[in-house]
């Protein structure tokens, strides 16, 4: 049999795949396209009491809430805003109003918000207001903004099917979203056509938020890849689902077979499940467990994913293009892979930020270390190196995109990213890209409580507790759709 399924269509496939992954992996149009459509994969049984109203759900301990709710503040914006034009396209509606790039930071909202999230491949965004509304804008051809339509949404609007809840996290995909709950409950809406959305089967469009399917511990914090979720759980279990292309959801498999001798077809993961292994690979190949009892934090790139577990070691899994898992080498890896430049002492990593081909770590001493690639050409990072130009700095918040890196440092915003741009650094417009970290002039005097950044723009909250910060913000110009 495995003969066989070595003689299948051996030279065409492998090589279209290859041209496929590498174009899609670095350029991130947004596309629409499917390649991995399956629509003929079965449901999942659903899990006894899936979306039952009499389930009963109950808080998470308050002592966690204080630490996952953050102060709310005014919402700043810039960079890309015309969520339908995404990768410089022409809109096939020559009717829709076209905004200029915001090249500096404008004042977008009245809401105080405690809450902004994007990703690193998403033209959509969440906002968490200060007394836990839910509020989605930007692009919705699949119905990632969960309002019951598909209508692009230029200002900030309520999710109904959420407003009478808590939400206190939120993740962004390319075209799917999940939510978060005070209750450790997830719902999901949007794009779903790779089980992205995990609520047990292959629905194309989950047009309003939907609870997935599962019933294990209380959920804690969701993220999400181009098309695969994460979550993980209030004891420091991970659990994916979504497509498993490159390894990205880190159960040792693909999911790839072959429906005829010429069509690539997947083993979609609907619903939850749970990542159980973990490894090391010595400079031999050796492949041995690593014992892992509590992941801590994690972030997704566009097709992998990075976590920490308790004793502050890095894995990563996914795919392996341009060094972005930190292994020296471009291989996939399918499941999580303990990152060896991490595991001595004094580079225990703190916290991880995946942006589409790169990764960044931040050690418990506050080293700042890249491993991937940022720019569409040039040399790559295969394993981690440390960002000189921020030695010594004490970092506070850092946000990814597509190719652009923000952060806050001390009481400075530091931005770089190699062009094209589209004003998602906030340093104007004169010059628009930096290879170089580089100071946001603007944003000086300005105390940042969060930062996030979706594929060309930039989400920031700013502290609104003095009246000399006030006063700052004033300065800002208001963005109005």
């Amino acid at each position: 049999m495995s003969t066989k399924r070595k003689k299948a269509p051996a030279k065409k496939v492998p090589a279209k795949r290859s041209k496929r992954k590498e174009e899609s992996d670095v350029d991130s149009d947004i596309s629409d396209a499917s390649e991995t459509e399956n629509a003929t994969q079965p449901d999942e049984v659903l899990i006894a009491g899936h979306g039952d109203a009499l389930d009963e759900l109950t808080q998470l301990p308050q002592e966690l809430l204080k630490t996952l709710i953050k102060p709310a503040g005014q919402l700043l914006m810039f960079g890309l805003v015309n969520w339908d034009n995404t990768s410089n396209r022409t809109p096939k509606d020559a009717k829709i109003k076209m905004h200029p790039n915001l090249y500096v930071p404008h004042r977008f909202t009245d809401y105080k918000v405690r809450l902004a999230v994007s990703g690193c491949t998403s033209t959509h965004s969440v906002l968490i207001t200060e007394e836990g509304k839910a509020m989605t804008f930007g692009r919705n051809k699949f119905g990632q903004l969960g309002l019951d339509h598909t209508e692009t949404k230029e200002v900030p609007t309520v999710i109904p099917a959420l407003e009478n809840m808590n939400v206190i996290g939120a993740a962004c995909g390319r075209n799917h979203t999940l939510l978060l709950t005070d209750t450790g409950t997830v719902y999901a809406c949007g794009d779903n056509r790779s089980g992205q959305c995990g609520v047990g089967n292959l629905q194309p469009n989950v047009l309003t938020p939907t609870r997935i399917n599962y019933r294990g511990p209380p959920i804690v914090k969701v993220g999400c890849g181009g098309e695969f979720s994460v979550i993980l759980d209030i004891k420091g279990g991970l659990h994916s689902f979504g497509l498993p292309e490159y390894g990205q959801l880190g159960h040792n498999t693909d999911g790839k077979y072959f429906k005829t001798n010429t069509r690539l077809c997947f083993n979609f993961e609907t619903s939850p499940k749970r990542v159980v292994l973990y490894i090391e690979k010595s400079k031999d190949g050796h492949v041995a467990p690593v014992d892992v009892t509590e992941i801590v934090d994690f972030s997704c790139g566009q097709n992998h994913t990075v976590a920490i577990d308790s004793k502050m070691r890095a894995f990563s899994w996914g795919f392996g293009g341009f060094g972005r898992l930190g292994h020296a080498e471009p291989r996939d890896e399918l499941v999580p892979r303990l990152i060896k430049y991490f595991d001595i002492q004094s580079r225990g990593v703190r916290s991880v930020h995946c942006g589409s081909t790169y990764s960044l770590a931040v050690t418990d001493i506050g080293g700042l270390y890249m491993f991937g690639r940022t720019k569409r050409t040039g040399e790559a990072n295969m394993y981690p190196k440390p960002i000189q130009d921020l030695t010594g700095w004490s970092i506070n918040h850092v946000a990814v995109g597509n190719t652009s890196i923000i952060l806050s440092a001390d009481d400075s915003v530091i931005a770089w990213g190699a062009a094209p741009t589209y004003g998602e650094l906030g340093i104007g417009e004169v010059t628009k890209s930096s290879t170089v970290p580089k100071e946001v002039t603007k944003l000086a005097g300005v105390k940042v409580l969060g930062l996030s950044m979706g594929f060309g723009h930039t989400l920031l909250i700013a502290q609104t507790d003095s009246p000399e910060q006030k006063a700052k913000l004033e300065t800002f110009d208001v963005f109005e759709p």
